[in-house]
């Protein structure tokens, strides 16, 4: 028999009916002349047993009335939607997750570089030599890497310390160390690597300016593998030996175990989460700020006011998120000990992070960047897995609660969010620590031990985040992502002629595309710009004669538009015999 079609001409009594039917469970005996009540009646006999006991209803009458307008939709298809829907509503009554603490009589007892910067022949960066400078260098300065490739010699240097040279000095003087740093290197991260000063704990020291040095040679010391340079650099540095200093060591490590020991009393002692977080929000924020990974500043004044100016609007937020996932979460939380490990360790955990996930191959999240960095990709394959199988455990715990059909709408509107941001043309996603950690914290608020952990991991990321860095955009340009030593992918010079002899080289180029902005030609030699030509000043043509007792020379070629120059050419080599070999951006032997 054919199940009846109903029509939006029919009569709404008729559905009442058959809605009034599903709800009771069964037809009750047809008496009257509606056609569609006595099919049901017939029916429901012709497939009851003999016990009085219903047979399964047919496919059609197990729909209300509510689907009708999606019975365009397969009726498999319906019915896992209609399931999905029902398991993520979670068990009826819901299940409110609650710690309870282990020893709960003990935890109960409390109340609780690059190019041309330094000017045509280097001479915005003298004095070359006979020239002093004292500096102070902060601890873990041995973590710090170049994020942008940096030209030496035929090399370009990314993602690693930037110390050029550490070959010893052979000229006798006791008053200084051994070791000759090329001028550009990392001050603090040369410092290391002579042994003047240790990563652990930072020092002060005196830079005495060498002048010109041919043949850096690479070393390890110290946990720093240095880089090779082999031809002359007009400005070279060493470290003055055996001067007394008074300067103050990095109190960093002091300060970091007593701002421990009282943010665990404090958890230990406190009760109401009122005054627990706000207090080790505040403690935490401002140690970061002023003592474990302050920004760059010149003194403690600028460094005070830059990490008050950041302070006050990571107060707001951190009240925003304080109301609506720890609040809600440390509610009525007697498990003090497992708190002070778990939350306010996880806290500590991601607060100090440029520590703790140093060892992270992970710097920013771009994709120039994860195609640089060694590992960057694979370390984010892990990192993508582990979140989604944190999330999977959070996910069950909510729909536990009843709480699922809500943060799959909230998280909905962020991912929405994201492929908005994703999609705007001339701007760049870019995911800081301060806003993932803003993305995940919602999922954070049941009272799981899990959940401790995860919620104090990612409060620390903000507060690293914001004090460190502050609040960046999340929408950035592409300059602003590339820094100001990044590539500026621009056009490279065409260099139509290189003839080499044993003492000098001649260069010819094509004229500048003027079409681009382009008005003229600026020449790295050995990294320092010897050279810029114009149009209109002379032949498009260079002679370079090399210089006494020189052996290796590079040469590396660029655009200028007015007096900045754009991105230039890999490293072309002209040897001490006079032969040239160029890279793949100039002529010659390959």
């Amino acid at each position: 028999m054919e199940p009846p079609k109903f029509s939006d001409s029919e009569d709404d009594a008729e559905r009442d009916a058959l809605s009034q039917w599903e709800r009771d469970g069964g037809p009750e005996p047809s008496t009257g002349n509606n056609s569609i009540l006595d099919f049901r009646s017939r029916a429901s006999s012709d497939v009851g047993d003999n016990n009085g006991v219903r047979g399964p209803l047919p496919v059609w009458l197990q729909e209300s009335s509510k689907s009708f307008h999606w019975r365009w939709v397969p009726y498999r298809l319906r019915h896992f939607a209609r399931a999905v829907a029902a398991w993520t509503k979670g068990p009826d009554p819901p299940q409110i997750q609650k710690i309870t603490p282990f020893f709960p009589s003990v935890q109960e007892a409390p109340v609780r570089s690059g190019g041309n910067s330094c000017g045509l022949n280097g001479n915005r960066c003298r004095p070359f030599d006979n020239a002093y400078q004292a500096f102070r260098c902060p601890a873990n300065c041995r973590s710090v890497h170049v994020t942008t490739p940096h030209a030496v010699g035929g090399k370009d240097i990314n993602w690693r310390p930037f110390v050029i040279g550490g070959s010893e000095d052979e000229s006798g003087d006791h008053s200084t160390s051994q070791y000759i740093y090329r001028a550009d290197s990392f001050v603090c991260q040369a410092a290391i690597h002579a042994g003047v000063v240790s990563n652990e704990k930072g020092g002060c020291g005196v830079v005495a300016l060498t002048g010109t040095h041919t043949n850096f040679t690479s070393t390890h010391r110290n946990g720093i593998q240095s880089i090779s340079f082999d031809a002359s650099f007009p400005k070279s540095f060493t470290f003055l030996s055996n001067i007394s200093s008074s300067c103050i060591k990095d109190l960093r490590w002091p300060l970091l175990a007593v701002t421990v020991i009282f943010t665990t009393l404090l958890s230990l002692c406190t009760a109401s989460p009122l005054v627990f977080f706000p207090i080790v929000f505040t403690m935490l924020f401002f140690h970061v700020g002023l003592v474990s990974d302050p920004p760059t500043s010149n003194d403690y004044a600028s460094l005070s006011s830059i990490i008050i100016g950041r302070f006050l609007p990571a107060a707001f937020v951190a009240a925003v998120f304080y109301r609506y996932t720890v609040k809600l979460q440390q509610q009525d939380l007697d498990a003090y000990v497992e708190r002070t490990i778990l939350w306010l360790g996880g806290a500590w955990v991601g607060s100090l992070n440029n520590y703790t996930f140093d060892f992270i191959p992970i710097q920013r999240l771009t994709p120039a960047d994860l195609r640089a960095q060694p590992g960057a990709r694979l370390a984010l394959v892990i990192i993508v897995v582990s979140l989604f199988m944190i999330a999977l455990g959070q996910v069950w715990y909510l729909r536990l609660e009843g709480r699922l059909p809500k943060y799959l709408g909230i998280y909905a509107i962020f991912i929405t969010f994201l492929i908005v941001c994703v999609i705007i043309p001339p701007l760049n996603l870019r995911i800081h620590h301060y806003f993932l950690a803003l993305l995940l914290l919602p999922g954070t608020r049941i009272q799981t031990r899990p959940s401790l952990l995860y919620q104090g991991i990612l409060v620390g990321l903000f507060i690293n985040g914001a004090a460190r860095w502050g609040f960046d955009s999340i929408l950035q340009t592409t300059s602003e992502l590339r820094g100001p030593d990044g590539p500026l992918h621009s056009s490279l010079p065409n260099i139509t002629s290189i003839v080499p002899t044993i003492s000098n080289i001649t260069f010819e180029w094509a004229l500048p595309p003027l079409k681009r902005g382009y008005d003229g030609i600026s020449v790295l030699v050995n990294d320092v710009e010897r050279w810029r030509w114009y149009i209109g000043e002379g032949q498009p043509q260079k002679t370079f004669e090399r210089p006494d007792q020189a052996g290796v020379e590079y040469f590396r070629f660029a655009y200028m538009r007015g007096s900045g120059a754009a991105d230039f050419t890999e490293a072309g080599i002209w040897n001490s015999s006079g032969g040239w070999y160029g890279g793949k951006d100039l002529g010659g032997k390959g």
